[in-house]
């Protein structure tokens, strides 16, 4: 389900980094720049004739070879995932990323220097409330080809587990658990990214890598190294010798961490998972993780929420006090029985109302309207959610018992299933605009157990009860 939690985030100030494209070896320029409220993480590619803003969406997704590469129009960023996942492990919400070049600095291969950059930067706390993906029941993806399998379960927090086994003695299995988002800058931003010697020989055969060296990516060393091939090592790397290390690694790179390449594939996940464009609470299981498998999960886990966006039935916890009862609704509304059809209000903000209403067989509507097969007329369920949006827009107002509410407008209007007694109702109404001169618009939805009964837009306008004297 969707949840509103907390405040949204972005950077207090603009920061640059400077340094090359892992593959193009090309100088690079990154800025992050602070955004509004629902940005999101957007790239600008400022390099071209006309800037063209990418926003970190699965649905720009091209190719997960070598990384995760977005195209908008014809502009790349290619392997974004590094850049995401230090945004997502700080908690930034909205940031602008601005590059002159189709791929971010490569820096050491980990998310260390991104993760250092934007926390010089500062972090501001904004008004909006950001929107949280809470899991509530397991979601799982697995590729038969490759033995990959994503699940995620439900979680207080946003924990994430990697499982590496890539078949080699050099790697063997690995795991990595990331527990809580505060933990992600000193226990896996560090983590770099990796390579076996086979793959590094066909990268550099087809001219990629350019901007490699052996201190931002750690080469395990899976095959007889040969003469041909260590030519071919130094040249690219500008060295003079070529050695392997008792611990099966390339060179004299030294590891962070003991499972340094199981902390870089759940900072790939993190990084990969951004692209839902939506916080998570839950834990992220990942089996043999890679960027192909991560983002068929999160076009997986977006298509969820795509549709829980749309029915988002909200979840009460009736253990808890409601904000009003029917002695406090009707303090702020005119209305009265059998007239008043709104019970108690459990959320109430700026720019939502939850709302209660139980259906009972003694409702007097209930005595003429299919008396044989009671059903709650669609008009009342109409006008018990125009009374929820009638507290919404009076709580804007310090006197709202001097107010009155009057519906302009209703739209799109939409039946689903039909309210009997014994239901129990839940109104949700959202802003669709901010309210301005006491007009205000709502997009409202109705609930029985789940499952979405009503819905409409509504337009109401509220006037002192003076000015209808």
């Amino acid at each position: 389900m969707i949840q509103k939690t907390t405040p949204q985030q972005t950077i207090d100030k603009a920061v640059t980094l400077e340094g090359v494209g892992l593959h193009t070896g090309k100088d690079v320029s990154l800025t992050f720049r602070p955004a509004p409220e629902n940005t999101g993480y957007v790239f600008v590619r400022e390099d071209l004739e006309e800037p063209v803003h990418i926003p970190a969406d699965v649905q720009w997704v091209t190719d997960t070879q070598r990384g995760t590469n977005l195209e908008k129009e014809g502009a790349k960023i290619n392997t974004s995932e590094h850049v995401l996942a230090a945004l997502v492990g700080l908690e930034i919400d909205n940031c602008f990323i601005h590059l002159n070049a189709p791929e971010p600095p490569i820096m050491d291969g980990s998310s260390k220097y991104f993760v250092e950059a934007l926390q010089s930067a500062g972090i501001k706390t904004q008004k909006e409330i950001r929107e949280e993906f809470v899991v509530d029941e397991v979601i799982s993806f697995k590729d038969d080809e490759s033995g990959s399998e994503l699940t995620i379960i439900p979680s207080e927090t946003y924990q994430i587990t990697a499982m590496v086994d890539f078949g080699t003695k050099v790697l063997g299995t690995q795991n990595a658990t990331l527990d809580t988002l505060s933990d992600f800058a000193s226990q896996i931003a560090a983590a770099r990214t990796f390579s076996f010697l086979h793959e590094l020989e066909a990268l550099l055969d087809h001219g990629l890598i350019k901007g490699g060296d052996l201190n931002n990516a750690i080469v395990y060393v899976d095959k007889p190294l040969s003469d041909e091939t260590t030519e071919k090592l130094k040249k690219a790397f500008k060295k003079d010798k070529i050695s392997i290390k008792p611990n099966g690694i390339l060179d004299n790179l030294t590891l962070h961490y003991s499972n340094e390449a199981a902390r870089h594939k759940l900072l790939d996940v993190m990084g990969d998972l951004a692209l839902i464009g939506m916080r998570i609470r839950g834990h992220v299981i990942a089996k043999k993780p890679g960027h192909r498998v991560n983002t068929d999960f999160a076009h997986k886990i977006a298509k969820i929420i795509k549709h829980d966006k749309r029915l988002n039935a909200p979840k009460i916890d009736f253990s808890q006090p409601p904000l009003m009862d029917t002695v406090a609704i009707m303090n702020m509304l005119p209305h009265r029985p059998p007239f008043l059809l709104v019970d108690k209000i459990y959320e109430l903000s700026q720019t939502h109302v939850v709302a209660l209403k139980n259906v009972t067989m003694n409702e007097p509507f209930f005595e003429g309207h299919f008396p044989g097969a009671p059903v709650m007329p669609g008009v009342l369920q109409i006008e018990a959610m125009a009374q929820a949006g009638g507290i919404l827009v009076l709580n804007t107002v310090p006197d709202p018992e001097n107010y009155l509410t009057f519906f302009m407008k209703i739209d799109n209007v939409k039946f689903k299933r039909p309210v009997h007694p014994g239901d129990t109702m839940i109104f949700k109404l959202d802003l669709i605009t901010p309210i301005r001169r006491g007009i205000c618009h709502m997009r409202a939805l109705a609930y029985v157990n789940g499952q979405l009964t009503s819905e409409g837009e509504m337009m109401a306008q509220i006037i002192k009860r003076k000015d209808q004297e």
